[in-house]
């Protein structure tokens, strides 16, 4: 299965790393439309022991996949491959409303 994400949230305060702010993702699996919003280290998890594959897209439609990492101290959080945009592609998704 793959899903694309498309709103996250975060919480507030300050992070040496700025995606370790992000706590929930929404998403969409855009075959049969289902949805659903789970934290962080859920999203991981899926991806990293599951063989999950999650993306987001940019408003030109460009896709860019969404992999795992480590704090050098062991925090798992998410981010996307490099690609050739200069915007954080997870953190320039909205604010998820639910």
């Amino acid at each position: 299965m793959s899903i694309k994400i498309t709103c996250i949230n975060k919480d507030n305060g300050y992070h040496a790393n700025p995606n370790l702010a992000i706590t929930h993702l929404g998403w969409i699996n855009e075959i049969d439309q289902q949805t659903g919003k789970n934290t962080r280290l859920e999203i991981y998890s899926w991806i990293k022991n599951e063989n999950g594959y999650a993306y987001v897209t940019d408003g030109s439609g460009n896709k860019a996949k969404v992999i795992t990492a480590e704090t050098s101290n062991g925090t798992k959080y998410l981010k996307t491959e490099a690609d050739n945009t200069t915007t954080n592609n997870l953190l320039s998704l909205p604010e998820c409303k639910i």
